[in-house]
């Protein structure tokens, strides 16, 4: 999983969530059966901020993260504070703002699978 989200990784976003939903079905299938509930959540979790660490990298000039974070919804001073600041891409990634516009639903509305989603139809039936 740390190969398919690197930063420096090729390719289009939707080739990378391709694969990556690939690798978590397989995962499941193979593991599902231990009591991996926590594991998948930490998983997921760790996941999306490494989907939102790559996207920055993308945005590579402050121009770009600006006019990005406008477009998903962010005001005007967030924005500004983000798209200029000099911290790495992944203390970014954690940060509350960041959050904000790239959310667990439009990863998911990009294509994502949810771990929890699919590990709970696979074994968790009633």
């Amino acid at each position: 999983m740390r190969n398919l989200t690197s930063r420096k990784h090729p390719g289009t976003f939707i080739d990378i969530i391709t694969k990556i939903n690939q690798t978590i079905t397989g995962w499941i299938n193979y593991y599902g059966i231990g009591r991996m509930k926590t594991f998948i959540s930490q998983t997921q979790q760790w996941l999306n901020y490494r989907l939102r660490q790559m996207i920055l990298k993308r945005w590579k000039k402050p121009r770009t993260r600006y006019q990005m974070l406008r477009k998903f919804g962010i005001d005007h001073d967030d924005a500004m504070k983000l798209a200029n600041s000099r911290k790495g891409y992944w203390r970014l990634s954690c940060s509350e703002i960041l959050h904000q516009a790239i959310t667990k639903e439009r990863l998911t509305k990009w294509g994502l699978k949810d771990m929890s989603q699919l590990y709970e139809s696979r074994y968790l039936r009633d």
